[in-house]
């Protein structure tokens, strides 16, 4: 979600109406959690989507008696929010959410979400959910690797990154831009795109690691490759 730029939104939306059909409107849930159900980040995806789709919100903090499996697999498209990635999984994990969303993805539901909705679906991240930026080596797992959200949006990021990938404390994973989304089936990165002519994706792998996600926990050199990025302008 990007104020005055929704090229990414309509991407989303665009895989959305893959899954549900031509003619429907898609139902789009957003899951708050990692910024606490944030009103105003609420209000900004009913902004962003509502005129577009059917919308919904699950609440973690003020449950309001719906079953979370039924809200999630009744989705086209889950979209997580950014905020605290270590936060947003404990509460996935004490809500029996993390699993949902595992079974949701198995049944063809689109998972998305930006920052730490970007950092949950893989095994480890980077994040500044304890203040510095560190590693966070417990994510889903529902992707192989690690990842690094706003590869250029903080100065902080690339060079932390690029560390943890080469001591070992991440495994290899991928870094994007701000405005660059990575889209996987089957667990396969298949597509970048952007919504800003300049954003940039790289797989952060060790060098001599064929296919960039090596498991070899020690140092080693890093190199930055770039991936193909579609500009959606």
């Amino acid at each position: 979600m990007e104020p005055d730029n929704p090229l990414l939104d309509d991407f989303l939306l665009s895989l959305a109406t893959r899954r549900r059909g031509a003619g429907d409107r898609p139902r789009v849930l957003y899951v708050p959690t990692a910024a606490g159900d944030d009103q105003g980040r609420i209000a900004d995806f009913e902004a962003a989507f509502a005129e577009r789709a059917e919308t919904d919100v699950l609440s973690l903090f003020r449950r309001d008696g719906r079953d979370l499996r039924e809200q999630v697999l009744a989705a086209d498209v889950v979209y997580v929010g950014g905020g605290s990635t270590l936060n947003l999984l404990a509460l996935w994990r004490l809500h029996g959410l993390d699993e949902v969303l595992r079974e949701a993805g198995e049944a063809g539901v689109v998972l998305a979400g930006i920052s730490a909705g970007m950092n949950c679906w893989f095994e480890g991240s980077v994040t500044d959910s304890w203040g510095p930026l560190d590693a966070l080596p417990d994510g889903l797992g529902l992707l192989r690797g690690s990842a690094c959200p706003h590869y250029d949006g903080e100065a902080e990021r690339q060079p932390t990154y690029v560390d943890l990938v080469g001591r070992g404390v991440l495994p290899s994973g991928y870094a994007a831009d701000d405005g660059c989304a990575l889209l996987f089936r089957d667990g396969e990165l298949v597509e970048a795109v952007s919504s800003r002519p300049d954003a940039r994706a790289f797989r952060v792998h060790r060098t001599g690691d064929a296919d960039g996600l090596d498991d070899a926990m020690e140092a080693a050199p890093v190199a930055e490759s770039p991936v193909d990025v579609r500009f959606l302008g």
